[in-house]
């Protein structure tokens, strides 16, 4: 039965950074995991893209013939893949049980409203994929309380849409602590509590707007996501490596997910960590590890980085010289390292 991840989000929260970064982070841990692009407008992708729908059918090919707009376009991509959904399924068999990465188009009308993309994913199903949602919401929307509803809104449309097990991630975590302050610890904005308190903010926020209607308004929306209370928020720097272990566990509890073919045969230093509970970060105050003591936890992770790093050339030379690799090694070439270095291409 094979796995996979659909990753969506607006444009600019990092949705192919997040898919390069993965599909790295899980060849060190020896989990076999593809990628498809199934954004007919990303034509530069940073990861190798196992299946690309611009084979299919290009964004500037539907904009020359139809003559509509990018969005338009993009939309017309998307049903045209679902009128061909043979061209997909039969670019999957050649993965076998391959972990599959499907990077979405950041258009908002397709995991909204817009059907294609989850008859896509329900065709998806039917061949017996187990799915998971990964939405990405750029950490950004932290800063202004109009921002933040907006986000926790479209997160609940698009998980009513998509009725899938749902992960709703908050990106580039490692920058927030270079905005201005918060007026909330971290966790109240990924545990989603109680919103009236951003009311006086959101109110200050918008000066020239503030009424009683429009205060009405701001009450009724915060009520309407609280009595869903279907939304919280992960946290995730692509670039460190105990928060992208952190992410990868919970999506696996999410989809359901247990070690099986898709694994490597042996035993590697991340897969043996993907399995240790302790090793996860769930247990770290993220206040205090993203902006209180940033600083801190970067250089003690720095550090431990570099000591294993020893503990592995140690025991790459020690096989050299018995004549052969160690069992629990990952074997990562010219990656060195992690093997989760994030490398994003200049445009």
């Amino acid at each position: 039965m094979p796995f996979g991840q659909l990753v969506l989000g607006s444009p600019g929260a990092g949705k192919s950074t997040y898919c390069d970064g993965m599909h790295q982070f899980m060849g060190a841990i020896g989990r076999q995991c593809s990628v498809i692009n199934l954004d007919p407008a990303n034509d530069q992708t940073s990861y190798p893209c196992a299946l690309d729908i611009r084979d299919l059918v290009t964004l500037e090919e539907i904009m020359s013939d139809d003559q509509l707009g990018p969005n338009g376009g993009v939309l017309y991509a998307l049903e045209e893949l679902e009128n061909n959904f043979e061209w997909l399924e039969n670019g999957l068999k050649e993965l076998g049980d391959d972990y599959v990465l499907f990077d979405c188009p950041g258009q908002v009308e397709l995991y909204t409203h817009h059907t294609s993309l989850r008859n896509i994913f329900y065709k998806l199903q039917k061949l017996g994929y187990r799915l998971v949602a990964v939405h990405l919401s750029d950490c950004f929307c932290l800063t202004q309380p109009s921002l933040f509803i907006s986000t926790v809104l479209l997160a609940l449309r698009a998980m009513l849409q998509m009725d899938l097990p749902h992960i709703n991630v908050l990106t580039k975590i490692d920058k927030i602590a270079s905005y201005d302050p918060l007026p909330f610890n971290l966790d109240f904005y990924t545990e989603v509590q109680d919103l009236s308190y951003l009311m006086p903010i959101l109110d200050a926020e918008s000066p020239a707007i503030r009424s009683e209607k429009f205060g009405a308004l701001n009450y009724a929306v915060a009520n309407l996501i609280e009595q869903f209370g279907l939304v919280n928020f992960e946290v995730l720097s692509v670039e460190n490596k105990k928060s992208m272990m952190h992410l990868l566990r919970v999506i696996d509890r999410a989809g359901g997910y247990v070690f099986g073919s898709a694994e490597g045969a042996n035993d590697t230093v991340w897969q043996v960590a993907m399995r240790n509970e302790s090793s996860l970060i769930g247990n770290v105050d993220i206040q205090d590890r993203w902006i209180d003591n940033k600083a801190e936890y970067d250089e003690r992770e720095r550090l431990e980085e570099e000591e294993q790093e020893k503990i592995r050339e140690a025991q790459a030379q020690a096989a050299m010289g018995a004549g052969g690799p160690v069992a629990g090694i990952p074997q990562l070439g010219a990656a060195g390292g992690s093997g989760i270095k994030v490398v994003r291409k200049k445009k």
